[in-house]
């Protein structure tokens, strides 16, 4: 972990998972209970980051937001832990973080929007992004975009998606797709990687939906009809 300045977590104490998940990650973190706890307990370089728990005190995780944004000194980015039903705040709030995290969370996912916000400050190195034609998936993020456009994608869809990227051309049986992307015994067999397929085709678009091919008796290749590309 490049990164040696601790996170600053609210709230005091932090949700269990959250805890867990950044002590396995290596993170060196503090939890704070209010905003005054935040400045009084700053390193001297200034926080690496905050991972701020919005769904049990929405006012209070705000106005941490608030306190950091007015400080003079290095801003620090800002992860926010939100629910489902949280979202539609966010849009007159987006002054307030840099980037946020549905929660229940992922423990994956978190630590891979974390290493995203350490780069986007300059305290970590350069994301990986897999892209094939105008296919890009950052790997740091969980982000993923048909050029322009953003994808909306679940967890185990961009898993599922990012797997054929980085295998294209080759075919898979849908029981060797559960075992590489799912990595168990999953409950509902061979129908979940149909299901996730005819998703990934949807969102897609009509353009490349034929990018997963179903191989008839086999399972699925993924790549251009005619052309595959190189590299």
């Amino acid at each position: 972990m490049d990164v040696v300045e601790p996170l600053l977590v609210y709230p005091d104490p932090p949700p269990p998972l959250l805890a867990q998940t950044l002590d396995l990650a290596g993170h060196c973190w503090k939890a704070v209970v209010n905003a005054s706890a935040a400045a009084q307990h700053e390193p001297r370089d200034g926080w690496a980051g905050a991972v701020v728990v919005c769904d049990e005190d929405p006012e209070g995780a705000f106005g941490i937001c608030r306190a950091l944004r007015k400080r003079d000194a290095t801003i620090t980015p800002v992860l926010l832990l939100v629910s489902g039903a949280q979202l539609g705040e966010l849009e007159l709030r987006e002054d307030l973080f840099d980037d946020f995290c549905l929660s229940p969370f992922h423990p994956k996912e978190l630590e891979a929007r974390l290493r995203h916000l350490f780069w986007r400050s300059g305290r970590g190195p350069r994301p990986e992004v897999v892209e094939y034609g105008d296919l890009a998936l950052n790997v740091e993020t969980y982000q993923a975009a048909l050029g322009e456009r953003p994808l909306d994608l679940t967890y185990m869809e961009y898993e599922l998606l990012k797997f054929f990227a980085t295998h294209a051309g080759k075919v898979f049986t849908r029981e060797q797709l559960l075992s590489r992307v799912w990595g168990y015994e999953y409950y509902g067999g061979a129908r979940t990687v149909d299901v996730h397929v005819r998703r990934l085709r949807a969102k897609l678009g009509e353009e490349h939906a034929g990018w997963i091919q179903t191989v008839r008796s086999v399972g699925y290749r993924f790549g251009q009809p005619h052309s595959l590309p190189t590299g």
